[in-house]
């Protein structure tokens, strides 16, 4: 497919519709992304033609539904250049995937005084799972701070590595600031010290290319839903070796190979940590997203994104009134920001009388928002059916908004 960025945004439905009277502009895409039509039709597809469940019937519609379903995870493994299929486990969601990682890696590997590191740039979800585990375990967590543009401090993460250190869970790129910390970095350094490392990657899968071999990650989580997939459905990468040491994470159907009253023996990975019927339909509709992303290409995804981006950034700079908040070196294409003298939460909700979507907040990272000594931000996320047309239309009402406060 050529960028044509007007046949691109025809393939998403959503995008042409009115919103309080007014063409819609999504800027919300770190929070999901919007679907294109062939990821909609593969999920009415399968309820239409393909419905059974997988892996155990011997019927034809078993049959196709299961083929198609490890397709996807075949797509996958190519995406993030894992090195086996068996190496991708389909989970809800980026959260379930570092809960996954917590009660079987932490369960068996975590002990009292062993210490697990993240970072001030955190997710929710990648602070609670290990807090818990440190509570159970008499485990300490301790936080890499960040400076004033939102960048990671890499000397302060060396000094804060020991042979304590058993994982480090650190995100590859911010959801508040969309800051791109230097992973292979903190990776190579985790390993030096004997420790494993897991990337929470739901927003750097849908903005960079993810090597996990190159990278040396030993797990990485993310959600189908922010690559143009559906909701619902979450990947867990994690290397053979380590899987195979781990103990299940649920139990139940497909994730065993006998059952007595006695004894139960698991299943091989990936299927000893996916119990029971999963989300086939979209999982197969996910793979349907990759394709999407493949046909676009990656890299032509990212210079468009990359070229909003530094447009938005300059644009939003020349509004009285605008202040950024995490103005890192390396970025992916979300702009982070407050209105001098008004709440984020009111500017969220004039946008949207606009007919612009943002989101408004502490984005689930309260502890870095408290870094910056505010409540929250604006954040406009950008991706690859945005236009400079749709910024402008923002820096548009940006302005008439900022000037009602500076009257």
């Amino acid at each position: 497919m050529s960028f044509n960025i007007e046949e691109i945004r025809k393939l998403f439905p959503v995008l042409h519709q009115e919103v309080n009277g007014k063409p819609l502009v999504y800027f919300d895409n770190a929070a999901t992304t919007q679907k294109p039509i062939s990821v909609i039709e593969a999920l009415s597809n399968y309820y239409e033609t393909d419905n059974s469940n997988i892996h155990r019937g011997a019927h034809t519609l078993a049959d196709r539904a299961t083929r198609y379903f490890e397709n996807t995870r075949k797509i996958l493994k190519d995406f993030v250049n894992a090195r086996e299929e068996e190496e991708i486990i389909f989970t809800k969601g980026t959260t379930e995937s570092i809960n996954l990682v917590a009660s079987t890696f932490g369960r068996k590997y975590i002990k009292a005084g062993d210490e697990i590191i993240i970072s001030t740039l955190e997710h929710h979800s990648n602070i609670v799972p290990w807090q818990m585990l440190c509570e159970e375990k008499g485990a300490t967590l301790k936080v890499i701070p960040i400076s004033d543009i939102g960048e990671i401090d890499l000397e302060a993460y060396a000094n804060l590595l020991s042979d304590k250190t058993k994982l480090v869970s650190i995100v590859h790129v911010s959801n508040a600031l969309g800051t791109i910390n230097p992973v292979k970095q903190v990776i190579h350094l985790a390993h030096e010290k004997g420790a494993k490392v897991l990337l929470d990657g739901a927003q750097s899968t849908s903005h960079l290319d993810v090597d996990v071999q190159e990278l040396d990650c030993d797990f990485l989580a993310f959600s189908a839903h922010k690559l143009y997939g559906p909701t619902g459905l979450g990947v867990l990468y994690g290397k053979r070796e380590v899987l195979e040491s781990m103990p299940p994470y649920q139990g139940g159907g497909e994730m065993i190979k006998e059952v007595t009253f006695a004894k139960t023996t698991y299943n091989e990975i990936p299927f000893k940590f996916e119990a029971g019927t999963p989300n086939i339909a979209d999982v197969i509709a996910f793979g349907k997203a990759i394709d999407f992303i493949q046909s676009v290409g990656k890299d032509r995804i990212k210079a468009h994104e990359d070229e909003l981006l530094g447009y938005a950034s300059k644009t939003f700079s020349e509004i009285k009134g605008f202040e950024p908040v995490g103005t890192a070196k390396e970025k992916v294409s979300v702009i982070s920001f407050n209105i001098r003298g008004m709440h984020p939460f009111d500017v969220g909700m004039m946008l949207d009388a606009n007919g612009i979507a943002v989101r408004t907040g502490h984005h689930c990272t309260q502890p870095l928002m408290k870094r910056f000594g505010i409540e929250g931000t604006v954040r406009a996320s950008f991706s690859v059916y945005n236009t400079k047309s749709e910024i402008d239309q923002m820096a548009t009402s940006l302005a008439k908004i900022a000037k009602i406060k500076n009257k």
